[in-house]
């Protein structure tokens, strides 16, 4: 099967993705306002108690939770893929000439247009709040990248576990992960405020890796940390979604092509 046929067939797939969320406009926006209503809510009402060295706690809040919000999409990832797998949309596909890479990246394509828009939102709500990307359009573009490149890595983890569970109740199971990672990373406090060996685990966390990048980028304030991965936090979030995608990418495709035996 040639290239052109399998993005061929990738555009198809990812248009019948996007077609299913325009039928359901409002768990699609409910998706959007949620983090736009936990960084309003982090911002006002625990904002006051934070204090940030060099700035505001709601210029280090914004970066964060735009990080935040690329983890927050596996939870639907996953029961996206474990649905179309419990109605049999899956096997009908399988049964179509299409490559599993085709399938696959189909809904990456497609989760990836989402991450824009709801980086979009939540880039528009910190404008509207006084947040400001300082150091200009490029690195602006640059921390827009590692946020998108962090977000194809999830939806690698999230496909592979949407095929492995098979049915949408045990990918509820996938919201107890979600937040212990979530929390547990640089996106509300730095890690040098935790105790230490939980500061540890929190500082080698991919969302931390990456809330921190941008925040470089986007030229905010943070709490001054040393060692490695604060010196070399951009590299870090270069480095992690490469080996989440390097491990999970293969696993998602083996998986897909496991299904029915």
């Amino acid at each position: 099967m040639t290239i052109a046929v399998t993005v061929r067939d990738t555009a198809t797939l990812a248009g019948r993705v996007l077609r299913h969320w325009r039928q359901r406009p409002v768990s699609i926006a409910l998706g959007l306002l949620f983090p736009v209503l936990m960084l309003l809510m982090f911002g006002y009402l625990f904002g006051g108690a934070m204090a940030v060295p060099d700035g505001r706690y709601l210029d280090f809040l914004v970066p964060g939770m735009v990080a935040m919000t690329m983890l927050f999409g596996l939870e639907a990832l996953v029961v996206a893929v474990t649905t179309d797998a419990a109605k049999g949309v899956t096997e009908r596909v399988r049964a179509m000439p299409v490559t599993a890479t085709a399938v696959l990246a189909g809904r990456c394509v497609a989760d990836l247009l989402n991450a824009v828009v709801g980086i979009a939102v939540m880039v528009v709500t910190g404008l509207l709040v006084g947040w400001t990307a300082n150091r200009g359009l490029l690195p602006a573009l640059a921390a827009v990248g590692l946020l998108l490149w962090l977000r194809f890595a999830f939806t690698w983890v999230g496909t592979y576990l949407g095929l492995l569970l098979r049915t949408p109740e045990s990918a509820v199971a996938v919201q107890v992960l979600v937040w212990p990672v979530g929390f547990l990373s640089a996106a509300f406090v730095s890690p040098a405020t935790m105790p230490g060996w939980l500061g540890a685990v929190s500082t080698w966390n991919p969302l931390s890796a990456t809330a921190t990048a941008i925040r470089e980028l986007f030229g905010n304030p943070g709490w001054h940390a040393d060692g490695w991965a604060a010196d070399h936090a951009v590299a870090l979030a270069l480095l992690w979604p490469a080996v989440l995608t390097a491990v999970f990418l293969p696993l998602a495709v083996r998986q897909y092509r496991a299904l029915g035996r």
